[in-house]
């Protein structure tokens, strides 16, 4: 395998979701409109990959391919950014339900968890009491008693369908570190093949917390499993989200922002859009002395198979 590019920070922007609800912001992309205008502001504002989820008219997450087949083709028609759709999907939804905007659109990347976890969201219901929809409330009140199940077998059915069926790679989701030794198996076994791009992810209730130490003890142990093998990428939850990317981008390592891992942009102040996280933290990388990645760039370092090839 040629050697690994180290010289350029992958921007991602997650820009919507299943975890926040409509009554905690008023900038949270819902409709297809909104969900198309926010990646291509946050592609004009240096992201080259957008990781995708839908959304029904009333904010709650859907499965629905042709929901997403109303933004997929105008997100391409206006960018040459890397679309990447989530395959975690919601709470609640099935395996085949979680798969079924992917294998429509067949995008050059999705998302892929590496391991069953608890996933909490019903602390913010410490926070908020009054709801514009009936729904978000049962929504954060049953993640007290969800499993987010992504066993062996679900892994290798999304590795066997999407992996070898589509062409996709993979935005390997590692919640813990354990979820860093699954993956490992799976290296070893051969059904994922370099360069990985591995997401670590801090301070969702039920994964790793959102602590410095774990930041540098995910980084240890996928160096060591991983080597020179793979591409590491960080997001946080909620306030952890800019202070644990920019110590990502100072280890060498990419990012990911969005309004899905968090609605803010400072401490106290909402996020008006995507666009806003993304140039806060390209600013951030630019100042490090670090240049970020065009989707062009992306595309090259991950071994994507190119944006003519997906099927939106």
């Amino acid at each position: 395998m040629p050697m690994l590019r180290r010289d350029k920070v992958i921007i991602t922007c997650a820009v919507t979701g299943s975890i926040h609800t409509p009554t905690m912001s008023p900038w949270l992309p819902i409709t297809p409109q909104e969900i198309a205008d926010a990646s291509i502001g946050a592609w004009e504002a240096g992201a080259s990959i957008i990781h995708l989820h839908a959304r029904n008219p009333d904010g709650s997450p859907t499965p629905d391919p042709d929901v997403f087949m109303e933004f997929l083709p105008r997100i391409k028609q206006s960018t040459d950014a890397v679309v990447n759709i989530s395959t975690g999907g919601g709470h609640g939804m099935s395996l085949d339900e979680r798969l079924a905007g992917a294998l429509r659109a067949s995008p050059e990347m999705t998302s892929l968890n590496m391991g069953s976890m608890n996933f909490g969201l019903f602390p913010i219901l410490d926070k908020i009491t009054d709801f514009r929809h009936d729904w978000e409330r049962h929504h954060l009140e049953n993640s007290r008693d969800f499993i987010f199940r992504n066993t062996f077998k679900d892994i290798e059915h999304i590795l066997k369908v999407l992996g070898e069926g589509h062409g996709v790679r993979f935005e390997f989701e590692c919640y813990d570190i354990g979820h860093l030794y699954t993956l490992a198996h799976f290296l070893d076994r051969g059904l994922v093949k370099p360069p990985l791009f591995v997401q670590s992810i801090f301070g969702i209730l039920g994964g790793i917390g959102a602590d410095e130490e774990n930041l540098m003890h995910a980084r240890r142990i996928a160096d060591k499993l991983f080597g020179d093998a793979y591409y590491w990428s960080v997001l946080a939850a909620g306030r952890h989200q800019m202070n644990f990317v920019t110590m990502a981008a100072m280890l060498g390592g990419n990012v990911r922002v969005g309004l899905e891992d968090s609605l803010y942009i400072a401490k106290g102040e909402l996020a008006k859009s995507n666009r806003d996280q993304v140039a806060k933290i390209r600013r951030i990388i630019e100042d490090l002395s670090l240049e970020v990645a065009t989707p062009a760039e992306a595309r090259g370092m991950l071994g994507l198979k190119g944006g003519d090839l997906v099927g939106f």
